[in-house]
């Protein structure tokens, strides 16, 4: 049993680094199938191998002595945008797999616990081709951009009493984000300098989390779950274009911030067939995503500057998400759920791009589950939304995206299969 549940581990590692490539969204709602049917709550939840991911210290309290989960989220996006150079409006679509694995176990007299997980709980995707900003590149030229973040987390919990328990994970993130497209300089001495732009970085970082979780009653848990900030350098090249000078590949250092977050939740049991949860979610967007620094370095091209320190604004602002959720179990082998979120639009008009359009602000979701054998089999999915968004005087040096508008939502599939023993 060991050996096959490191086995499904590691291959959940390697699917996840390989579908991050094309991983969409920001922050997900929800790290499985069950949890998304039920608006994304789980900080005070001890039924699934996302716990490990939101509230390591919901492990001491599953039932039976192992869990093992796995599954897949396929996240289709749906962006629009349009300016003065693309009046008609262009769209990006995509869909991602993105899969996530689990697996608990506790000790003899129930008092620990640990376990390991694989999620990709972050990311986001962007592709258009469009008309780029006369004149030094008018024409069609393609924006693209992505970042995607994933972990590997080792987790413990123990039982301090007969109704609190605490737990933590200590782990390894990975990130990979690339940027691809005409861009103004923002920083001196070069501001305002039009160039085109093809960056690609790779990173890892330590990555940590605690959590609790107390039982009020036998009816009634409350828990609490902080995760670190996740810090990244991602190593790798970038090829520059500069209109009337030619081209020049620079080592690059790319600085990205994915954000902290504090969450607190509680699930009540209604009844023995119903379950109402509530988690309140904090993320710091605005000490991660107020800038991203790029370090250029080495220049390869003959006329360019050996060195260029850029620093490209976002001035995001901190959000407070709300998720709620409802289960109904039918009898002992089905389940509905239903669920909602929602949060404030973190991007300031000044500095909202094609480049990332993540000001989706609500969702609504449901779910089902059966048993199949010795598996707990569970569907979900979630549509999200946010009203569309318009920019007048764009902050970014060169005016590319000003007097814009942008549209987005997305639709998140989701299966997942527990088995407890």
């Amino acid at each position: 049993m060991k050996r096959t549940c490191w086995s499904l581990a590691c291959a959940g590692l390697a699917l996840s680094l390989a579908g991050t490539a094309l991983a969409d969204g920001v922050m997900m709602n929800g790290s499985t199938a069950r949890t998304i049917g039920r608006g994304g709550t789980n900080i005070a939840h001890f039924d699934n191998g996302g716990v490990i991911f939101d509230n390591p210290a919901g492990m001491v309290n599953i039932d039976g002595c192992e869990l093992l989960d796995g599954g897949v989220n396929v996240l289709i996006t749906d962006f629009d945008y349009a300016d003065p150079d693309n009046p008609g409006g262009v769209n990006s679509t995509d869909g991602t797999p993105l899969p996530e694995v689990g697996y608990i176990r506790k000790s003899e007299d129930g008092m620990l616990a640990y376990g390991i997980g694989v999620f990709v709980p972050a990311g986001f995707t962007e592709k258009y081709v469009m008309n780029g900003p006369g004149p030094f590149f008018a024409g069609p030229q393609t924006y693209k951009s992505f970042g995607s973040l994933g972990k590997v987390l080792p987790a413990a919990a123990v039982a301090l009493t007969e109704d609190l328990t605490v737990g933590g994970t200590l782990g390894l993130g990975i990130c990979h984000a690339e940027f691809e497209g005409p861009y103004f300089l923002n920083s001196p001495p070069l501001a305002g300098t039009p160039t085109l732009i093809d960056a690609k970085g790779t990173g890892t970082a330590l990555v940590w989390s605690v959590g609790a979780q107390y039982n009020v009653s036998c009816a009634t848990t409350v828990g609490v779950a902080y995760q670190s900030a996740s810090r990244f350098t991602l190593n790798g090249v970038t090829r520059v274009t500069v209109p009337g000078l030619g081209q020049s590949n620079y080592d690059s250092d790319l600085s990205i911030v994915w954000p902290e977050s504090l969450g607190v939740g509680v699930r009540h049991e209604l009844c023995c067939h119903r379950i109402l949860s509530a988690d309140l979610v904090w993320f710091g967007w605005q000490r991660s995503f107020d800038d991203i620094s790029l370090e250029l370095s080495n220049a390869t091209g003959l006329g360019f500057p050996p060195a260029i320190d850029e620093t490209i604004p976002l001035d995001w602002r901190d959000t407070l998400s709300l998720r709620l959720g409802y289960e109904v179990m039918l009898d002992d082998c089905r389940t509905v759920r239903v669920g909602y979120v929602h949060h404030r639009n973190p991007i300031p008009a000044a500095t909202l791009t094609p480049f990332i359009q993540a000001f989706l602000e609500n969702g609504v979701s449901i779910g089902y589950g059966w048993t199949a054998g010795d598996w707990q089999v569970d569907v979900a999915y979630m549509f999200t939304w946010g009203p569309d968004q318009q920019v007048g005087t764009s902050g970014l040096a060169g005016g590319d995206f000003s007097n814009s508008q942008h549209g987005a939502q997305t639709h998140d599939i989701s299966v997942s299969f527990i088995r407890q023993y």
